[in-house]
């Protein structure tokens, strides 16, 4: 892996002695002078991120106009202005502003990503300048000065450690790993990853224990967590599969749209000799008739309905079309700790001379118990098991407490699954504490001398290298001592790393009655070892079934961690993803972008990643031809989360800056919650298609009236007006109906679509076709036979849109089932709202017909029991071509 380093160095820092880095910078251990802190200033500049621009109210609301059907729409509304035709224009004007304004509200004040991270960095830090110390402005600091560092502190630009005490840094955010680091000021190897230049401090990360100091190398940008600013600002989010299909299937109808109404204009002119007034506003209201102006208003309100059911179930979405995408997705890149892990440190194996001990329960509730050979156990009847429970409890610092019904942590994570396991075994640590070496990353161990029933006995807890330096002897099985075996120690050590455990160990020695105790009495040697704790973050309970739920809808599930290999292997095979072995980020950073495009097919499984890692996988799958979701909690997936096209980020662990540069948070931090949100976008997609393949018959046989009777010289059947109002009626009920449809079933079991896939397909179209020939036809039909009998213009009209509405409903009924027959009780008990939507159209429908001032404006009259009957007949007709159609293609 190429070593990212600061600009203000020539060589790696985490690499380079101390001295030496300090001779580079042109400091010194007791700070820089005001001369060279000047200079310094005026090279490198202030040590702040560079600021994001926001996007304003007024271009946020210019964005929901751009889409060709509003263009014609827009264009259409002009030309009624200037014919003055105002009732036409306001109606016109109406629809789009609606539109617009569905989609403003909904979506809410873009999000600013870099502000959030820049929240991030400290406000102020203790500085060292010619010796003296003072508390700054962090924003102050530059290349050379020198920090000091305390337990609780925010970093506030990356150091070159050289001197600590116990120091551990929490920087999960910046590397995923799912424990404090421990820091020294030893160099490392240059090609070290992130997580492992221990001589290092980071900006935007905190010092979770101990104490120390460093020399700046790096502020600003150029800081490891200014490389993810710079990355997020450089990262273009994509379109989604929704957004494309949109765009063309727009792009064509009102292209089509257009088109037709130019060839009507010329045909009436040419042919016909038809007044240019009269021409336009009839043009026009076929260009009103054949577009669905209520499309994106429903497309709104259907993807903001999605948002409200997603919000029910803890995912919460910032941007109406995530909601869709995410079911659309082909693969989910998922980070382990915090999304398919809990967190938190449990112990899972006791493995002592005697016996391997299982663990079970998670997280740190003291709720589980343990096994051997597959049955539950006492330290009662097992003294070995006993043994390795005591020196949990009292070689220990931590604490768990049960607070609101929940158990939570005071203290280290891995010490609070030690204690978790204590706890499981009936150990309490009543016995009195006389002194203790607490836990420092340079000994790697904890030891405590305690006032046992028996006598004070020392208890030592930490590395088993360590441990083993100090032990001449081991338990026996059955009881008693026996000569340290450290070759098979050293095996079965390795065993359980191989499990992706995290390996501590357990010793003990008789003590002395003192009140101190230190690493000298600890160094001297003398103790039994005891035994192994395996220490795993373990899967949450719901992941290994949502992974293989979305595994049987065709989902890809991909592990990309900063955790190590081993961790993420044992994870991976645990809640069932596929791969031997995980890639580590050395091997990402040696492939070339073909590389690792054929990498990313076959491997699931990616450990030790970088910032840059994610961003690279997310964009080789992008490549592929996938659909990618992308979950994170760390500000190093914020560019990741921003370039995939849908970014998951947690909602309860996750940073400011990966919820703002993601398109949906997790409030409950879970994976399920996205196998739950999966379905809801697939629902979603399907209720969107299912407006369309109703919409477009309607709009479809609206044109079509016009457009036969312009071409053939006849008076037209409807007016324009008259089809602006059967448009409106149409997408504020009986359009808005089909966005509360349930899912269908086997939605979870079929493949995602392809997003180059059109939004229409070879069966929805030929439906849109014969429905509109259908409820055009008929509407022709009851209008040429009215007139033919001497019904006035007026009634024939009123009767005309009265079977274009009714036709539709009848339709509705009937598309509201893809693909099974519609003759089934759930037409009439899973979706109430269809039928208050028809029941509002119709009232409105009889208004438009029976009172005088809709009389007045849209040139209709009162008609008898004819002018229903006719139209229920042309409805039934539809419904019963439709189930034909869907019997037929079922069998």
């Amino acid at each position: 892996m190429t070593c990212v380093q600061s600009n203000h160095v020539s060589t790696p820092a985490h690499a380079t002695d101390v001295q030496e880095v300090f001779t580079e910078l042109g400091s010194r251990p007791e700070g820089l002078s005001d001369g060279a802190v000047s200079a310094a200033l005026e090279k490198y500049g202030p040590n702040a991120l560079p600021q994001a621009q926001e996007e304003t109210a007024l271009q946020r609301l210019l964005r929901q106009l751009r889409d060709p059907m509003i263009y014609v729409l827009i264009a259409a509304a002009v030309v009624t202005a200037f014919l003055g035709h105002i009732v036409d224009t306001v109606v016109i004007a109406a629809v789009v502003i609606i539109n617009s304004l569905v989609g403003f509200f909904q979506e809410g004040k873009a999000a600013n990503a870099l502000a959030a991270i820049r929240d991030m960095l400290s406000p102020t830090t203790e500085v060292r300048r010619d010796g003296t110390w003072a508390t700054l402005d962090s924003g102050e600091l530059v290349p050379g000065d020198v920090i000091r560092l305390r337990a609780g502190d925010r970093i506030p630009a990356d150091l070159r450690l050289f001197e600590t005490a116990s120091l551990r840094v929490e920087e999960s955010a910046l590397t995923g790993e799912s424990v404090p680091a421990d820091k020294n000021t030893r160099p490392v190897a240059a090609d070290a990853d992130l997580g492992d230049r221990s001589s290092m401090a980071f900006s935007g990360t905190t010092v979770a224990a101990g104490s120390g100091q460093g020399v700046v190398t790096a502020t600003g940008e150029d800081t490891e967590i200014g490389r993810i600013t710079t990355m997020l600002g450089e990262v273009q989010k994509v379109e989604t599969p929704l957004t494309r299909s949109m765009t063309r299937f727009s792009s064509i109808l009102a292209v089509g749209a257009v088109g037709l109404a130019v060839l009507m204009i010329i045909v009436s002119v040419i042919l016909y000799g038809t007044d240019w007034g009269e021409v336009l506003m009839s043009a026009i209201g076929f260009a009103v008739a054949a577009i669905p102006e209520g499309l994106p208003a429903v497309m709104a309100i259907t993807l903001a309905l999605g948002v409200q059911k997603m919000a029910d179930r803890n995912a919460i979405t910032r941007r109406l079309n995530s909601v869709e995408t995410l079911g659309s997705v082909t693969t989910i890149c998922t980070d382990k700790t915090g999304t398919l892990t809990r967190n938190e440190m449990t112990v899972r194996a006791i493995h002592t001379r005697e016996h391997t001990y299982e663990v079970t329960g998670t997280g740190y509730a003291p709720e589980g118990e343990i096994l051997l050979d597959d049955a539950p156990v006492t330290t009662a009847d097992h003294p070995d098991l006993a043994r390795m429970a005591e020196v949990a409890v009292y070689a220990n610092d931590a604490s768990v407490e049960k607070h609101d019904g929940e158990w939570q942590l005071t203290g280290e994570p891995t010490d609070g699954g030690i204690r978790t396991f204590a706890l499981k075994a009936g150990e309490d640590g009543s016995a009195q504490r006389l002194a203790a070496v607490p836990f420092d990353s340079e000994y790697k161990y904890m030891a405590t001398v305690d006032d046992m029933p028996d006598g004070p006995i020392i208890h030592l807890k930490g590395a088993p290298d360590r441990l083993l330096e100090r032990c001449d002897r081991q338990s026996a099985p059955g009881g008693g001592t026996e000569a340290l075996d450290a070759a098979y120690w050293e095996e079965h050590i390795e065993r359980l790393g191989f499990r992706g455990m995290r390996v501590l160990a357990a010793a003990w020695r008789e003590g002395a009655e003192t009140d101190e105790l230190d690493t000298s009495d600890v160094d001297g040697g003398g103790f039994v070892f005891l035994g192994l704790y395996g220490i795993i973050d373990p899967p949450r309970d719901e992941v290994t079934e949502a992974v293989r739920t979305v595994q049987e809808a065709g989902v890809r599930v991909r592990m990309i961690t900063g955790d190590h290999a081993s961790t993420a292997t044992a994870i991976a095979k645990e809640i069932g993803l596929r791969g031997e072995r995980a890639i580590t980020g050395a091997e990402l950073e040696a492939a070339s972008d073909s590389d690792l495009r054929s990498i990313v097919h076959d491997h699931d499984i990616y450990a030790r990643t970088s910032p840059e890692h994610k961003l690279r996988l997310v964009q080789a799958l992008q490549a592929n031809g996938e659909v990618v979701a992308m979950t994170g909690d760390g500000v190093n997936d914020a560019p990741s989360l921003k370039q995939s096209d849908v970014g998951v980020a947690m909602g309860i662990k996750g940073t400011e800056a990966t919820k703002d540069a993601a398109d949906v948070v997790l409030a409950d931090d879970n994976f399920a919650t996205i196998a739950a949100a999966v379905k809801m976008g697939r629902t979603i997609y399907d209720n969107l298609r299912k407006a369309i393949v109703f919409m477009l018959p309607t709009n479809g046989a609206q044109g079509l009236v016009i457009f036969v009777a312009m071409l053939v010289g006849m008076t037209l059947p409807i007016t324009p007006l008259q089809v602006l109002w059967v448009n409106l009626i149409t997408a504020v009920t009986l359009s808005l109906a089909l966005s509360f449809e349930p899912a269908e079933p086997g939605i979870m079991k079929r493949r995602p679509r392809d997003p180059e896939d059109s939004i229409l397909d070879s069966e929805a179209i030929l439906r849109i076709l014969y429905v509109s020939v259908l409820i055009g036809g008929a509407t022709i039909a009851v209008f040429q036979y009215l007139q033919m009998n001497g019904s006035s213009l007026e009634t024939s009209r009123t009767i005309a849109v009265n079977t274009l509405v009714l036709g539709q409903v009848f339709y509705l009924f009937t598309a509201r089932f893809s693909r099974v027959s519609a003759l089934r009780k759930e037409l009439f008990t899973t979706n109430p709202v269809s039928w208050l939507c028809v029941g509002i159209m119709l009232a409105l429908q009889l208004a438009f017909c029976y009172l005088p001032f809709m009389q007045a404006a849209f040139h209709t009259t009162a008609v008898g029991w004819f002018g229903w009957v006719v139209p229920v007949a042309a409805g039934i007709v539809v419904f019963l071509a439709v189930e034909a159609d869907k019997l037929i293609r079922r069998h």
